[in-house]
């Protein structure tokens, strides 16, 4: 097991947003969180990144308590996260904004990731801020991989996206999964998410209502139309 998150409550202000969640990723597997907006799903990868530390529970990374280190000694120990928002410094240049994440030891390089996204290529030298969302993504993705993650957290990657980047992106996840990359996605589309993952947890203000394969939550209509919003 790559992750663990056992009980944890993480709090915005006075307001309780997780409430004794529990998930784990094993090795080399991708686990889909799903849930309604204002489900939690965020406020999770959060807490595991250690941008909005949880008051009370566990989170141990490769066997190591994380819960409480600050989100840059959390990244250097190999957990990446790629943004809903994206993060691209808007001011910086593509090729920048791939520098500055670049990791020795990494085992993807800026030509790789290139080769990944040919798409890149041509707006190397162009600023973030004049990227169309697409390319921002997979800038996003990109630089997150740079960075050398043992554990990769994506937050909503199609959100937004026009269907042709969706099948870019997705088929990137689909390649990770191959590479054995662990993998833990927050995806609004559930059927997209359903595909790429191993196991799912659906959540509901900040709790766990189920845990099972994607073929185990197809065959429950009534989770996918109460917790999803989505006909059976």
């Amino acid at each position: 097991m790559i992750l663990d998150v056992r009980s944890i409550d993480t709090y915005y202000g006075l307001g309780h947003i997780l409430n004794a969640l529990s998930l784990h990723v094993g090795e080399g597997e991708v686990v889909a969180l799903l849930g309604r907006n204002g489900a939690g799903k965020t406020t999770t990868l959060r807490s595991i990144t250690g941008l909005t530390p949880p008051r009370r529970g566990e989170i141990t990374y490769k066997g190591g308590s994380i819960a409480g280190l600050p989100p840059h000694r959390i990244s250097k120990l190999g957990i990446a996260l790629v943004p809903e928002t994206r993060g691209v410094f808007s001011y910086l240049t593509a090729r920048e904004n791939l520098e500055i994440a670049r990791r020795p030891g990494s085992r993807w390089s800026m030509e790789s990731m290139l080769e990944r996204f040919p798409k890149l290529r041509e707006v190397l030298d162009r600023r973030g801020r004049f990227l169309s969302g697409g390319e921002q993504q997979m800038l996003a993705i990109a630089r997150a991989l740079l960075t050398g993650p043992e554990l990769l957290l994506l937050d909503e990657p199609s959100q937004g996206l026009a269907p042709l980047v969706v099948e870019v992106v997705m088929g990137t996840v689909l390649e990770l999964k191959r590479e054995r990359v662990s993998m833990l996605l927050v995806e609004q589309n559930a059927e997209l998410a359903l595909r790429l993952a191993d196991r799912v947890y659906v959540i509901d203000h900040g709790m766990t209502v189920f845990e099972g394969t994607p073929d185990t939550l197809r065959a429950d209509p009534q989770i996918a139309t109460i917790y999803l919003g989505v006909g059976g």
